[in-house]
This record gives structure tokens, C-alpha cells and sequence, in this order.
């Protein structure tokens, strides 16, 4: 929309040091036609996410720099601090793990070690012997993960594939992941922790909701993290899965509904869990 706008005259009313802009209805027209373009854009966004995203997030690009994708993993710890991500798989631990004397772990995906450390201080609180294991495709993930991790933890990071890893873990574990694979991806790795998890299993994610992709860019502005954190972390909600997804993606890798659970968890998480401990004969 285009129009002239006068230059202004100053106009001022009796009452002392008080200006009254002018009135001009051009003005008035181009202000609300920013407004309606804005309400149309966000209701565009609104409607895009009735289909899951499968935009790629820069965060994955195989050219950012090491500084900068270390900054975003910082970034994302201290999101994932201020929204609970922990609570999106403790607590599956807490109900089965916490009953056992030791157990072994592998986090797929493990980005700065966040998730991995959390449940080593869980297990050491509670005087459980845990085997910690992360296994991250990036190669500069695990470096990392070790800075920002105390030798006491004793948490063995690797870089890797998860099909590729020779042992086998009572828990596969895995956050903030999943939406960042493909669906054949997913499927093929839920299978993958099927067959391998001696006790179980538990994928926590995002959920694609309306509410948390309009509030997230203002909260990760109000946090000062970097632009790619800010980006990429609309993006991954519009990249995640709703449960009636989950279902489906979840019959597809073979699952029949008895076999797993679907738990949203606040703020806006969904957490799938899996719990085999039947199979390892408890």
C-alpha cells in the first residue's frame, strides 16, 4: 500500500507542553494495513502447523562454524533449563529406574550433556550405580559436552551413530530429538530401541501446538540466546509431532497401543514411553 504522507504542522493545544499530532487519514490507513498484513501472516502460520514442518533447521547445517554451534548449544541448555525438559524423561526413570540398584543408559542425541547430567545426579542422589552413555552424530558435540561436564559425573560422550553402538542398554533414551528426524528416520529408530532396550524405552519431545510457537520467539528474545536458537526453536515446534502422529508413526514401527504410552507434560512437551520390563523377565 502506498500513499503520500504531508509533512506534519506542529499544532499545539491551551494546555501548556501538551503536542497534538496531526490528524491524517493516510496515516490512520497505512497503520491499520500493517496490522491486517501482520494478523494475515500470523493466521498463515497458525494453519501451517496442522501439517508437521519440513523445513531444515540451521542448527543442522554441516558448514556452521564450531564457535557458533557451540553457542547454540549453550543456548539450548539454558532453554531447556527454564522449560523443564528434564521432566520429559525423569520421570519415566523415576517409576522404573528408580527401583534398581544400577542400570545402564544410552541418550541419543545428547547435544551439550544437559539430559545426561540430570540423570546422573538423579541416579547419585538416590544411590543408584548408572552407566552413562551419549551418543551425538555431530563430532563437535562430545567436546562440548565434556567442558561442561564434572569428571565426577563419569559420563562417557561419543560421537557416532546409534545403530552403530556394539553394546546393548537396559534405557535408550532420547530428547529434544525426534523432530529433527524424518519419519522414516523416527520409525526406523524406534524399532532400532525395540529391539535392544533390555527394560525400556522413552522419547521426549515437543509438542506442535499453537500457544508455544507464538510464545516461544519472545521468551528465547527475553533470554538474549542467539538468533539460530531463537529460529530454530519456532521451528522445531512446527517440526514436531502431535499424539495422534505418535500413534501412527508408533503402528507403523510396530507397536500396538497396549504396548506404549503417550503423556503430554508441561510446558507443551509429549513424551512417549515404553516400558519392557516385562520382557527382562521383572
Amino acid at each position: 500500500m502506498q500513499c503520500t504522507i504531508p509533512q506534519p504542522v506542529m499544532n499545539w493545544n491551551p494546555l501548556p507542553h501538551r503536542f497534538v499530532p496531526p490528524w491524517n487519514s493516510c496515516i490512520v490507513a497505512t497503520t491499520l494495513h500493517g496490522t491486517l498484513e501482520g494478523l494475515r501472516k500470523r493466521d498463515a502460520d497458525m494453519k501451517s502447523l496442522a501439517v508437521r514442518s519440513r523445513q531444515e533447521e540451521q542448527m543442522d547445517a554441516a558448514d556452521l562454524d564450531a564457535a557458533t554451534y557451540a553457542q547454540v548449544l549453550r543456548g539450548l541448555a539454558r532453554v531447556n533449563r527454564w522449560t523443564f525438559t528434564g521432566h520429559s524423561v525423569l520421570p519415566f526413570l523415576k517409576r522404573f529406574a528408580g527401583r534398581l540398584d544400577g542400570f545402564s543408559l544410552l541418550d541419543v542425541g545428547f547435544g551439550q550433556g544437559d539430559m545426561l547430567r540430570a540423570i546422573a545426579r538423579w541416579a547419585r542422589k538416590r544411590g543408584i550405580e548408572a552407566r552413562l552413555v551419549g551418543v551425538d552424530l555431530n563430532p563437535r558435540s562430545a567436546p562440548i559436552a565434556r567442558a561442561a561436564t564434572s569428571a565426577g559425573l563419569n559420563i562417557d560422550f561419543r560421537t557416532g551413530d546409534y545403530a552403530d553402538q556394539g553394546d546393548r542398554f537396559d534405557y535408550i533414551v532420547s530428547s529434544q530429538v525426534a523432530h529433527h528426524m524424518t519419519d522414516a528416520q523416527l520409525t526406523a529408530f524406534i524399532r532400532h530401541m525395540e529391539d535392544t532396550a533390555l527394560r525400556g524405552w522413552v522419547i521426549g519431545d515437543l509438542h506442535r501446538h499453537r500457544l508455544s510457537y507464538q510464545f516461544y520467539p519472545l521468551l528465547a528474545r527475553a533470554m538474549g540466546v542467539h538468533r539460530i536458537v531463537r529460529e530454530d526453536g519456532q521451528l522445531s515446534i512446527a517440526r514436531s509431532f502431535r499424539p495422534a502422529e505418535w500413534t501412527l508413526i508408533l503402528a507403523e514401527a510396530g507397536l500396538s497401543p497396549e504396548q506404549f504410552r503417550i503423556v503430554r507434560r508441561f510446558p507443551f512437551r509429549l513424551t512417549v514411553e515404553r516400558d519392557r520390563s516385562a520382557a527382562a523377565g521383572e
